[in-house]
């Protein structure tokens, strides 16, 4: 059997790993339920999506947005949940404290396990997807439910309200997130500048440093949503926490080397490039 799953289902899972992304339509396909879709199947799992918004956007920005209504949020995350299960999950642009309050409310019913929080507010091209007044909610309902909250410096610095900007603020920044609840926070540096790209992650007993060397490219369309989305394809697998983040900054850095030139603005990574890495986990 040829399959990326052929390792799951030899073991003792009679199904393919599941994670489940509950995130907005990128009509691009660069980012959004697209990219996680596709982080998923590189790397081993089946991915399943409960779709919060459908964005009309590409490579130089978000024309227009539309969220969808509570219900058939709520109803989706149960289909899912109900008949397919989720080994892991990760969230990606929930724009709304209501649609906020409703995912949360689901990940509590179904005691949902292995979560990842990627606080989407701001698009690569600089359009807002999160609403001002919904930051509050997300710290308040959203975070305390995360394995793992993924946000890059100026995320951070609205959740936290102070300004982050080099290695001590981010130790800061990724303490105060672990204290409003979440298991671990990891505060990217992707946004800083230098040679390497730095990650700090406090898991609330210690810090851990995730570095790559810095990628430049224009192709960077995504690359939160891909992270992320990789964090929960890994937790899936098995992995800690730390070996997930560890694992999930390899798959970015070879993603990012072979990012797609298309369209005329920031073209997305390549989620197939690093599709051999699934094999690392122990799961495999």
């Amino acid at each position: 059997m040829d399959s990326m799953y052929r390792v799951a289902l030899q073991g003792t899972n009679p199904r393919p790993l599941v994670a489940m992304t509950v995130a907005g339509s990128d009509s691009g396909g660069g980012a959004g339920i697209q990219a996680d879709l596709k982080t998923f199947a590189a790397l081993g799992v089946y991915g399943t999506s409960t779709v919060t918004a459908v964005t009309a956007q590409n490579t130089v920005g978000v024309r227009q947005a539309v969220e969808l209504p509570v219900e058939i949020i709520a109803s989706q995350f149960d289909a899912i949940v109900e008949d397919i299960g989720v080994d892991a999950a990760k969230t990606g642009m929930l724009s709304s404290a209501a649609i906020i309050e409703t995912v949360a409310a689901k990940a509590e019913e179904h005691r949902l396990k292995k979560l990842v929080v990627d606080p989407v507010m701001i698009a690569k091209s600089g359009d807002r997807l999160l609403r001002e007044d919904a930051v509050s909610a997300l710290a308040r309902r959203l975070i305390p439910l995360a394995d793992v909250v993924t946000p890059n410096l100026q995320e951070a610095e609205a959740l936290v309200g102070f300004p982050v900007r080099d290695p001590a603020s981010m130790r800061r920044a990724a303490k105060a997130i672990v204290e409003m609840g979440a298991g671990a926070a990891v505060v990217k540096g992707g946004h800083a500048e230098g040679e390497e790209a730095v990650d700090l992650m406090f898991d609330g007993t210690g810090f851990h440093e995730f570095r790559a060397r810095r990628v430049v490219t224009r192709n960077t369309h995504g690359t939160g949503c891909t992270f992320s989305a990789a964090i929960a394809a890994f937790l899936a697998r098995g992995e800690s926490v730390v070996g997930a983040v560890e694992l999930a900054k390899v798959y970015l850095t070879r993603a990012l080397e072979r990012g797609v030139s298309i369209g005329k603005g920031h073209g997305p990574v390549e989620h197939f490039a690093g599709a051999t890495l699934w094999q690392a986990s122990r799961r495999g």
